[in-house]
C-alpha cells in the first residue's frame, strides 16, 4: 500500500507516518515514485500506536514497545505501571470533580467560607491536586471524606 493509501485506510494523516516512520514505529518497505509503501501489517501496527497513545503513552515508550522490523514487545510492567497512572489521574480528576459540585451546590454566602472549599484550596497550593503531587492520595482522602455540613 501506498503512504495515501495506508492513511485514507487508518485515518492517520500522512505527514504522521512519516514522522512516525522517523521515529522508527513505522517503516516502509520502498517507493513507488515519491510515495512510500508499507505491508498491510502497518495498519494493526498504527491500530497498537493508537491504542498506546489513548492509554497516555508518549512516543517514546512506544518506541521501546515496537522495536522496528520486529514484532511488538509489549512489556507487562509498563501496562501495569501505567494503569496505576491512570489510577491516580481519575482519583485526582474525581475529587477535582466532586470539590466543584460541591462549590457550585454550596449554601455559604462566599466559596471563601466553605470549610470543604479551603481543603481543596490547601491541597491545591500543596501541589496534591497536580498529577504527579506527592500528597494527592492525603488531599484527595480529606475533600472527599471530611465533609461539613452547611
Amino acid at each position: 500500500m501506498d503512504i495515501a493509501e495506508v492513511a485514507q485506510r487508518s485515518g492517520v494523516p500522512a505527514s504522521t507516518l512519516r514522522f512516525y516512520e522517523e521515529k522508527r514505529l513505522i517503516a516502509s518497505v520502498g517507493r513507488r515514485g515519491l510515495r512510500r509503501l508499507f505491508t498491510a501489517d502497518v495498519l494493526e501496527r498504527l491500530a497498537l500506536i493508537a491504542l498506546a497513545r489513548a492509554a497516555g503513552f508518549s512516543l517514546d515508550e512506544i518506541a521501546v514497545m515496537f522495536p522496528p522490523g520486529r514484532r511488538p514487545r509489549i512489556d507487562r510492567q509498563m501496562l501495569a505501571a501505567k494503569a496505576g497512572e491512570l489510577d491516580s489521574t481519575i482519583r485526582r480528576l474525581t475529587a477535582m470533580r466532586d470539590g466543584l459540585r460541591h462549590a457550585a451546590a454550596c449554601p455559604a454566602t462566599s466559596h471563601l467560607e466553605c470549610a470543604t472549599f479551603r481543603r481543596l484550596l490547601r491541597a491545591a497550593a500543596a501541589g496534591a491536586l497536580t498529577p504527579r503531587g506527592r500528597r494527592f492520595e492525603a488531599a484527595r482522602k480529606t475533600v472527599l471524606h471530611r465533609r461539613t455540613a452547611h
